[in-house]
C-alpha cells in the first residue's frame, strides 16, 4: 500500500499539467499519482501515457469518457492503493518544502495505533498578476496535534475548509458514501463536506502546501463564468442541503462547522445571482430559498438570520447594492476570484 495516493485531474491541461506533476514527483515511492485523462482532446493523455511510461511505480493514467471534475475524483477515489488521498487540479502545484513535512508526517501516524481521518495544511492563491500571496490558515484550528471537532474552540465567520486544504483517509472517503455527480462544476464543496460527519481525528499543520492558481479566464472560479454556470453552482447548494439532516448531527461543533459551511455556499449561490441582474436569476434566488425553507423550516430560519444570510437577502434594488459591496470586500480580505 502507498502512503499517499494522489489524483489528478485533467481535461486539455497539456499545457500545465507537467507542473503539477513534477511537484508531486519528489514523493517518490511513497506517493501514487493517478493522472485522469477526463476525455481531453489535446495532448494530454499522451502527456499522462509518456510519465505513466516513464514511472511505471509511481504514476498511472486512466482514460475516460468526459464525466466532469467530479467524475475524474470519483475515478481517483475508486482507483486508488493510498493509505491518504489528495486531489490536485492540473493546473496547481505543491511546495517541496512542505510537502515534505507533509509525507513525514503522514508516515508518523501511518506507523502508529492512531487512526487520522483528515489532514489539514494551508493553501495560497497564486493569483496571476498579484505581488502578494494570500495564505489561507484554517484559523481556530489547533497545530500540530491530534484533535476532535469537541476540541474546537470557536469557528471564525467566513472561514471553511477547501479541497486545497485537506488530506483524507482513503477508505473514510469510501465509507462514508462519496460520490460526486457528473457533468458539475464546483463538486469540490460536496467532496470536503459530505465526509465530515464521518471525521473524528484531526491533525493541522501550519505549512504553505498547496498553491492554488488563479487566472486562466476559463477557470470556474472566475466571476463571469461562474454566473454563466449559475445552474451548477445551485445544483450543487441543492446536493448539500439534501445530504444531511444537519440537527441530528451528534456532535455539536461538528453540526455547527456544517451550518457554517452550508451558509457559505448559498451565501456563494445567492450573490452571484444577485450579480447578474437579470430578473430570471433573481427568480432563481427567490427559489433556493423556497427550496431551503420547505425542506426544513428551522435550517431556513438559521441561514436567512445569519450575518451573511441577512446581508445577502436586503430587499429591494438597494439591498442588492449593500449586499454586491459586502461581497466585494470579502473579495479583497481573501483574495478570491
Amino acid at each position: 500500500m502507498k502512503l499517499l495516493t494522489f489524483a489528478i485531474p485533467c481535461y486539455n491541461s497539456q499545457d500545465y499539467m507537467e507542473k503539477c506533476i513534477e511537484s508531486i514527483l519528489p514523493g517518490g515511492e511513497d506517493v501514487e499519482i493517478i493522472i485522469v485523462d477526463d476525455g481531453s482532446k489535446d495532448r494530454t493523455a499522451e502527456i499522462a501515457d509518456a510519465y505513466a511510461a516513464k514511472y511505471p511505480t509511481i504514476i498511472r493514467a486512466i482514460h475516460q469518457e468526459n464525466g466532469g471534475h467530479g467524475e475524474a475524483v470519483n475515478t481517483g477515489i475508486r482507483n486508488a492503493t493510498g493509505l491518504y488521498f489528495k486531489v490536485v487540479d492540473s493546473d496547481d502545484w505543491v511546495d517541496p518544502e512542505a510537502y515534505r513535512q507533509i509525507l513525514d508526517k503522514l508516515r508518523e501516524f501511518a506507523g502508529s495505533e492512531n487512526n487520522l481521518d483528515m489532514l489539514l495544511a494551508n493553501y495560497v492563491y497564486e493569483k496571476e498578476g498579484a505581488k502578494h500571496k494570500k495564505v489561507m490558515r484554517q484559523t481556530g484550528f489547533p497545530k500540530d496535534k491530534v484533535f476532535t471537532w469537541s476540541d474546537i474552540r470557536r469557528f471564525h465567520k467566513g472561514h471553511y475548509i477547501l479541497m486545497h486544504s485537506v488530506i483524507y483517509r482513503t477508505k473514510l472517503l469510501r465509507e462514508c458514501g462519496l460520490k460526486l455527480p457528473k457533468h458539475t462544476f464546483y463538486v469540490d464543496n460536496i467532496y470536503v463536506y459530505k465526509p465530515l460527519p464521518s471525521v473524528r481525528t484531526m491533525y493541522y499543520m501550519d505549512v504553505d502546501f498547496y498553491r492554488y492558481y488563479i487566472g486562466r479566464d476559463d477557470q470556474s472560479v472566475n466571476e463571469k463564468v461562474m454566473i454563466g454556470r449559475i445552474d451548477q453552482q445551485i445544483k450543487v447548494n441543492k446536493i448539500m442541503i439534501d445530504a444531511f439532516d444537519l440537527w441530528k448531527i451528534p456532535n455539536h461543533k461538528c453540526r455547527k462547522y456544517m451550518f457554517n459551511y452550508l451558509e457559505i455556499i448559498t451565501v456563494v449561490s445567492t450573490i452571484m445571482l444577485i450579480r447578474s441582474g437579470t430578473e430570471e436569476n433573481l427568480e432563481k434566488k427567490r427559489e433556493l430559498w423556497k427550496y431551503i425553507k420547505d425542506k426544513d423550516i428551522r435550517l431556513f430560519h438559521r441561514l436567512r438570520r445569519g450575518i451573511m444570510g441577512t446581508a445577502m437577502n436586503l430587499p429591494g434594488k438597494g439591498g442588492r447594492k449593500i449586499s454586491v459591496a459586502a461581497y466585494r470586500i470579502s473579495q479583497k480580505i481573501v483574495g478570491f476570484n
